[in-house]
């Protein structure tokens, strides 16, 4: 039950067991969780839930329902503190982005390998297509 549970991804999930806790500390995917036989969807919708906005679609697979959070300014920050680490967080970085065919990414990269890591590294091109046929 968990596993096509999970699968479906329903906005609601009612789980009236004698194991609701197990469900919930092993469910992934649902938008709102109501465990027991004295909690109900209604209860949830529209007294004591965070919000009725919750994901439908299997979009539970992926994300939670509405809630303060979806509205607040996120900012994230990065900084490489040293040429070595910059070299070889570049490397990988260019290998990445030219296997997904982001050439302009793989150059930013590649400028950071030859000047902190000292290191000829040809400018950054886009890997061919792979034949899938070919290939299999």
């Amino acid at each position: 039950m968990l596993q096509e549970a999970d699968r479906i991804a329903s906005e609601h999930v009612q789980v009236m067991t004698n194991r609701d806790d197990w469900f919930l500390a092993n469910m992934t995917n649902f938008g709102a969780l109501f465990l027991g036989p004295r909690t109900n969807v209604a209860y949830g919708d529209k007294v004591i839930g965070t919000n009725h906005t919750l994901p439908t679609q299997k979009a539970a697979r992926y994300t939670g329902g509405l809630w303060v959070g979806k509205f607040m300014k996120t900012c994230t920050r990065q900084k490489v503190l040293s040429d070595e680490a910059s070299t070889e967080i570049g490397s990988y970085c260019s290998r990445l982005c030219q296997l997904e065919g982001f050439s302009g990414h793989a150059e930013q990269a590649n400028i950071r390998v030859r000047r902190y890591g000292n290191q000829h590294v040809p400018y950054a091109g886009t890997v061919p297509a792979v034949d899938i046929e070919k290939a299999s």
